[in-house]
């Protein structure tokens, strides 16, 4: 049963989905008082509401309301009108700041939270990146969201779930006007510099996968001045790359659709349309490259990766090495 804040919230989000379905056209009170059952009125009064969240809506007398703008914001009512997913985002988890987005959605799986709810921030004062790295993640700028997946897989087949979110990453800043390109394993860059990454966790036994959370971290709008000097020269956001603001609710919504059709197909087909699509942005293949595995350092060609996703690396001894986790640097070739 749905508390009053609940409900309030519930009306107006129709309120927002009716007025975004309008378009430009004005909507009677009347009619938005018999789609929703409240008195003209308690329209007013949820109109007026929206107006302190940020929205700017019209208001005429005898034509009704017309939405006009739209706060940059990431909470339920900017994306559920938004949303054209089935299970993916449809429960949401907003917070105005988090540690860490990753650290709360596993929390929630253990509580069991269900496949496709999805923790969101404006800020994450603690955001991690993979092998224990910070995530800079100044607010209110960019997108941090962490999925909750409950895949039917065993556990050695996780890791493509990676491989899976950034060919949904890559082809949704391509649709945003970025020149994306995937480094291996998951991080996604434009014109070399990181603009996303994604860190997976997973609970599992030996047998099957009891869930996963996929975390993702996309710089849309962050300054040049927003990444420390450490950063300066291999951080960039799509901002930057196309000089102009990025509508953060529409690219969320936009990644969220594309997300759950490759986590479909990889369900019905399995990882190899995920391998194809994956190679065909990547710009680690057939590259001069420097991996940093484990303990020790490989140099060579990457020349594909397999069928699980691992990196194969063609050495100058012309020997073939599997390489499962690690950094890479694309290097220039040595001179003769």
């Amino acid at each position: 049963m749905e508390t009053a804040d609940e409900l309030e919230q519930s009306n107006e989000e129709l309120i927002l989905s009716f007025l975004t379905e309008g378009g430009d056209e004005f909507i009677s009170g009347a009619a938005l008082s018999d789609k929703l059952g409240l008195s003209r009125t308690a329209v007013w009064k949820h109109v007026e509401a929206l107006r302190k969240h940020g929205y700017r809506i019209d208001a005429a007398p005898a034509r009704g309301y017309r939405l006009v703008e739209v706060p940059d914001r990431l909470t339920n009512l900017e994306l559920a009108p938004l949303l054209a997913t089935r299970e993916l985002g449809r429960v949401m988890h907003y917070e105005e700041s988090l540690p860490s987005t990753n650290a709360r959605a596993y929390e929630l799986a253990n509580e069991g939270a269900f496949h496709g709810e999805v923790v969101v921030t404006e800020e994450q004062t603690a955001g991690k990146g993979r092998r224990g790295r910070v995530w800079v993640s100044p607010p209110g700028k960019n997108l941090y969201f962490s999925a909750i997946l409950r895949p039917e897989l065993p556990p050695q087949r996780a890791p493509e779930l990676t491989l899976v979110a950034a060919v949904a990453l890559c082809e949704t800043l391509r649709e945003a006007g970025a020149k994306a390109m995937i480094k291996w394993p998951n991080d996604v860059q434009i014109d070399g510099r990181k603009v996303a990454g994604i860190l997976t966790e997973l609970s599992a036994d030996t047998e099957r996968v009891h869930f996963v959370v996929l975390g993702v971290g996309v710089n849309l709008n962050s300054a040049a001045g927003d990444f420390p000097p450490e950063l300066a020269e291999l951080a960039t956001s799509v901002a930057i790359s196309r000089g102009q603001p990025v509508p953060r609710a529409l690219f969320a919504a936009a990644l969220w659709t594309r997300l759950e059709q490759w986590l479909d197909t990889h369900a019905e087909e399995g990882f190899e349309p995920v391998r194809t699509a994956w190679k065909s942005m990547a710009s680690t293949i057939g590259q001069d490259v420097l991996v940093r595995a484990e303990q020790r350092e490989l140099r060579g060609v990457a020349e594909d990766i397999d069928a699980s996703g691992a990196l194969i690396l063609r050495t100058p001894d012309g020997k073939t090495e599997r390489v499962l986790a690690g950094d890479v640097e694309q290097v220039r070739p040595r001179k003769a």
